[in-house]
């Protein structure tokens, strides 16, 4: 564990990212201390620009403040990506794991399971997920987390069929524990480390992947997200400039400091791959 926090203290965006991230997260944590005011309530006059009375990045069409709006959006958008990528690494890691321990046709059907869902392009399977049920939270964090488990399960597939023919894989077969031990004591903790970075960077994906269902008026109508303010103001965007640029950035900022801290993560787990870059 000490290796561990050295090696990813020494990844300078790893650390950017983790300051960034975590001053969004203050600010989803902070947001109805800050900005009492509900982010729906009409506080001005619409199309106010930046930096007027009472509206410091300005109001909506309608006079609603984007500031507030922004905090209150951070937390919708956080719970939002990080409780739809918990979904897709559950189903990611039970269905590769499945297929890369038992091998044979139980390997062939779900690589052929898998491979069908990854024929689709997944914005657009997400899309016709969401069109069809009726948009709200759940249908967007259900339609985010089939089209990004596939990946993961080849990832998971890949990393058990390397290790089930492991010594201590053996040596537990020899001693009679269970499968679902083997998968869950011996193999799967041996398994992590790239699971983990693969993780944080799905949580970027699943923000990216909101905030454009959002922006085509697929997100849930009574959510206040970065992706639903963007949304409000595409029909606007050369007359209230600051309507969709403060939320962008806002999206921008989040998922670049996901990206570093993923990539963080990897050297941190990752010696050999950290060595390999720093000599070239």
């Amino acid at each position: 564990m000490k290796a561990f926090m050295q090696s990813f203290c020494r990844n300078k965006g790893g650390i950017m990212g983790l300051i960034v991230l975590g001053l969004v997260t203050l600010m989803a944590v902070t947001a109805s201390w800050v900005f009492p005011d509900s982010p729906w309530d009409i506080i001005n006059g619409p199309f106010m620009p930046p930096l007027s009375e009472g509206a410091v990045l300005g109001t909506d069409t309608l006079g609603r403040d984007i500031a507030t709006g922004i905090a209150y959006g951070s937390r919708i958008t956080l719970v939002l990506a990080a409780v739809s990528t918990a979904v897709s690494i559950l189903l990611g890691i039970t269905v590769g794991a499945l297929a890369g321990f038992y091998g044979g046709r139980v390997d062939q059907a779900i690589v052929g399971f898998i491979e069908l869902f990854q024929t689709i392009p997944s914005f657009f399977l997400a899309v016709v997920l969401v069109a069809i049920l009726t948009p709200n939270m759940g249908t967007v964090i259900f339609a985010i987390a089939v089209v990004s488990w596939p990946p993961l399960a080849r990832l998971v597939r890949a990393e058990f069929m390397s290790l089930k023919n492991r010594e201590f894989v053996q040596a537990a077969m020899l001693a009679g524990q269970s499968n679902l031990r083997i998968i869950l004591t011996q193999i799967l903790p041996n398994s992590l480390s790239p699971v983990i970075v693969s993780g944080s960077l799905m949580i970027a994906s699943s923000i990216l992947l909101e905030s454009a269902l959002s922006f085509l008026g697929l997100g849930d109508p009574n959510a206040m997200t970065w992706g639903y303010i963007i949304g409000a103001s595409r029909s606007v965007l050369r007359d209230a400039w600051w309507m969709s640029v403060f939320p962008g950035v806002a999206i921008l900022l989040t998922v670049l400091s996901l990206n570093l801290i993923g990539e963080a993560l990897n050297d941190a787990l990752n010696p050999k791959l950290a060595r390999r870059r720093a000599t070239q």
